[in-house]
């Protein structure tokens, strides 16, 4: 019986050092998406009994527009973290971990980038 721990085995092989950042990013993420959620909800209530067209004016309006593109920006991202952690931390299989985050990516993308097209759209008048 070997007294000695299994610490030799993981020498260079510990952290890819990515952790950290991944960590960071939801958390700057989820304080963004705080004021950003709770500005969306006072505009769809103030907008509940709005015309389309006065619907229109607020979401087209330049502050309005900016507004709503970075709250899809950081819901989006944050949605596409939180995914990231719940595939790689329950499903085992490499291959199917990477086809997955890979699907996660390019729907969380897809999502925003239709969001923001719509947003601009509006903006601008289209």
């Amino acid at each position: 019986m070997s007294m000695r721990t299994p610490l030799k085995t993981i020498r260079h092989l510990g952290s890819a050092k990515d952790g950290t950042s991944h960590f960071w990013q939801q958390r700057l993420t989820a304080v963004a998406n705080v004021p950003l959620v709770i500005g969306f909800v006072i505009l769809v209530i103030m907008l509940s009994g709005a015309t389309h067209a006065e619907f229109v004016a607020a979401a087209g309006s330049p502050l309005g527009a900016i507004f709503l593109i970075a709250a899809v920006l950081s819901v989006t991202w944050h949605m596409r973290l939180g995914m990231q952690v719940v595939i790689e931390d329950y499903i085992h299989s490499e291959g199917m971990k990477i086809v997955l985050v890979l699907g996660n990516t390019f729907f969380t993308a897809a999502i925003a980038l239709v969001s923001v097209f719509s947003i601009l759209k509006l903006s601008f008048g289209g």
